[in-house]
């Protein structure tokens, strides 16, 4: 595909600004986008119009529906199609697509997690157009569909999605970082923004296999498996070269995605086997957010056409590493000065010294609400398992960074470390300018260059949630610094005590060490960081009284808003180890213990066999696995019967917090358990008689 061709594919289906300009009349458009940057009301008349062109404009491209698509708090997507037909007459029909349905729609909010918020018999939900966020035609086999984001909401107003409490984030980060810039003289911005660039990882496996295992079908990851003679450990599959299939995958991911305006820019093979990662180039907090869950929607469905599934359990696969998603997140203002740019000279760059101090800060005061940004029961496999960033929550600055930081502890700045020419030694290599600091993988939050790098996401997550919080806890510490620096009497003095303080007492988040060490558990705890391990064990933080104050000074969530997705937590982390739990029930009573058993019959006959054929022969190589699958069988048939009770035991608990706790400290080891002598007995009894793929199979057969 030549550069041309891209250039055409690119944002095909996607009613963006261009698009807009074209076909709008020019005092619609200039009202359009001046609601836009402004914020203000649309009009109702302009909504009719700009619903008109729509229309227009997704008939021409063959649409037939339209949908209000939205993310409620499931962690996907949603929409309900309506066609463009409306009655003209009993015999005749008309196309028609009117403001009021382009800015409204009602799903039913009772049936969405709400947390309490929406009964049953309270059904009215509303869903309100997202103008910020271009709509866009989604190609299947049901046709063609308009999509318009949306936000959702209850009756009684409560956010009930992702995008609500992000949008109100990116007001208040945008609020409270124009005073800031107003106060060192940028008067000329006018606006602020987030942006982000989110790195996806995912598996592909082949999928007639995928559809042999209840347990990838129903979970999304394997619930049992012993690991094959070969894993990641010769690091040969990262980065390495794409097999076709994969690449053909790749290939049309790219052209849907470009097509839908996604700038899919990277991808690669990841560390473990049949593992890869894609990665966009960046936009506003909020569109990368909608493209991150077309990414994963997208990913999943071109897999199919090509007989793979997409895998984005952060953990599939036992025994090798689970996939995350790299939360890259700056804030850039409207004129382009990003405030997390060092610069050319970053010792003299008093507001980004201010900027990195309130994020210091913000992070170290508010590490709990932000770890729980990063917290869904596949997540509690990775961190800290030496595979992703710990569970506990630090901030790696990298040398140039840290030393400015203990230069201005230390009283005044007055350098700043730069890159060097890096030699290799090979006169017909480049010289090689390297940059001021290596990366550090380890870390949770890690500076790299003009941004961080937020580590802790897991694959299957949205990114709405972290970038909320990292948002909310930034716009809070700039509205505390302005306050205090509109008032001050001498503005350069209070600003170097604002940063030496906020330093000085939040130092101890700083850590530029290796952070899957078994010291730096120590050494954390020694500095008084959380080290919050499970979801179960975050999740009350959103309630906490600090929090909600957070969370209710900038407008974002309100303490019912709160409560709720505290609820929807607990309720969701039970649902998702009780379908774990059932479906290795399930396979262990109707798969692996009948196959085991059918093996100690075989091993039982060919014993008879040899002695009755040859009395004198020596069977003892068929006893002792005899011996060793029969004890094995009888340790599953126990922990099966447990693990059965145990999981009866946790469904009738009402309180939801309590029911978490118990699946989490009961049915979870109790799960392990289980598949442990099951895993024992895939590796004594005969392929041919084990019911399901292998991880050989499933890894390398792609």
């Amino acid at each position: 595909m030549g550069t041309s061709t891209i250039e055409k594919l690119f944002g095909k289906n996607v009613f963006n600004d261009e698009v807009m300009k074209q076909r709008l009349p020019r005092d619609v458009y200039k009202s359009w986008k001046k609601t836009l940057e402004n914020g203000e009301d649309l009009n109702s008349d302009i909504a009719n119009v700009v619903a008109h062109a729509m229309k227009e404009w997704a008939l021409e491209n063959g649409a037939t529906h339209y949908t209000h698509w939205f993310q409620p708090m499931t962690g996907v997507t949603a929409e309900k199609h309506d066609s463009f037909i409306s009655a003209a007459s009993e015999s005749r029909a008309v196309l028609e697509f009117k403001g009021k349905e382009l800015i409204k729609g009602e799903p039913d909010a009772s049936s969405f997690p709400s947390g309490g918020l929406r009964a049953t018999f309270e059904a009215r939900g509303y869903t309100a157009w997202d103008c910020t966020s271009p709509a866009f035609l989604k190609e299947d086999a049901a046709g063609v569909v308009l999509c318009i984001p949306t936000a959702f909401c209850s009756y009684t107003g409560e956010a009930l999605d992702k995008k609500t409490p992000l949008l109100r984030s990116m007001e208040a980060i945008n609020k409270q970082a124009l005073r800031i810039f107003k106060l060192f003289g940028h008067d000329d911005v006018k606006k602020v923004s987030c942006s982000v660039g989110a790195e996806q990882e995912y598996f592909l496996v082949d999928r007639d296999k995928y559809l042999k295992r209840k347990d990838l079908v129903f979970t999304g990851r394997t619930l049992f498996g012993a690991m094959p003679p070969k894993g990641q450990e010769m690091d040969d599959h990262y980065f390495g070269a794409i097999k076709e299939r994969i690449a053909s995958f790749m290939k049309e991911l790219n052209e849907e995605l470009w097509k839908l305006g996604i700038l899919a820019k990277t991808q690669h093979n990841e560390v473990a086997p049949a593992q890869h990662e894609l990665a966009p180039i960046y936009t506003t907090a909020n569109i990368a957010t909608d493209h991150n869950q077309i990414i994963m929607e997208m990913m999943q469905k071109v897999a199919k056409r090509h007989n793979l599934e997409c895998l984005l359990n952060e953990k599939p696969f036992k025994g090798v590493n689970g996939s995350g998603k790299h939360n890259n997140w700056s804030i850039v203002s409207d004129t382009g000065i990003n405030m997390l740019d060092p610069g050319k000279k970053p010792h003299r760059n008093k507001l980004f010294h201010l900027v990195l101090a309130a994020i210091i800060k913000g992070v170290d005061e508010n590490a709990e609400v932000l770890r729980l940004s990063a917290s869904c029961p596949g997540n509690d496999h990775r961190l800290g398992a030496n595979e992703a960033p710990p569970a506990i929550i630090s901030i790696f600055l990298g040398e140039q960074l840290d030393d400015i930081v203990n230069q201005i502890l230390g009283g005044g700045v007055s350098s700043s470390i730069h890159g060097n020419d890096l030699d290799t030694g090979v006169h017909v290599l480049p010289v090689i300018y390297t940059d001021a600091t290596d990366r550090n993988r380890t870390s949770p939050f890690a500076f790299t260059g003009n941004k961080f790098e937020f580590r802790m996401v897991g694959s299957s997550m949205s990114i709405g949630d972290c970038n909320i919080v990292l948002n909310t806890i930034v716009a809070r510490e700039f509205e505390i610094i302005a306050d205090r620096l509109e008032k001050a009497e001498d503005f350069d003095t209070e600003l170097d005590e604002i940063i030496k303080s906020y330093l000085e007492d939040h130092k101890r988040v700083i850590f530029n060490g290796d952070g899957y060490s078994d010291e730096w558990v120590i050494e954390a705890e020694r500095r008084g960081l959380p080290n919050i391990k499970t979801m179960v064990e975050a999740i009350p933080y959103y309630t906490s009284e600090k929090n909600i104050d957070l969370f209710k000074s900038q407008g974002v969530l309100s303490e019912t808003e709160l409560e709720a997705r505290a609820e929807i937590l607990y309720e969701n982390y039970s649902k998702v180890i009780n379908i774990e739990a059932k479906t290795m029930i399930d396979m262990a009573t109707k798969q692996f213990i009948p196959a085991g058993i059918k093996y100690t019959r075989e091993l039982a006959s060919s014993i008879n066999s040899v002695r009755e054929a040859v009395p004198e022969a020596d069977t003892s190589t068929q006893v002792n696995i005899l011996k060793a699958v029969s004890t094995l069988l009888s340790e599953a048939e126990n922990a099966l019967n447990n693990l059965k009770e145990l999981d009866k035991e946790a469904e009738i608990k009402e309180n939801g917090k309590e029911r978490a706790m118990f699946f989490k400290e009961k049915v979870f080891p109790a799960m392990d358990e289980l598949r442990n002598p099951i895993d024992e007995l895939e590796m004594l009894v005969d392929k041919k008689d084990w019911p399901v793929p292998s991880y050989g199979d499933l890894l390398f057969e792609v």
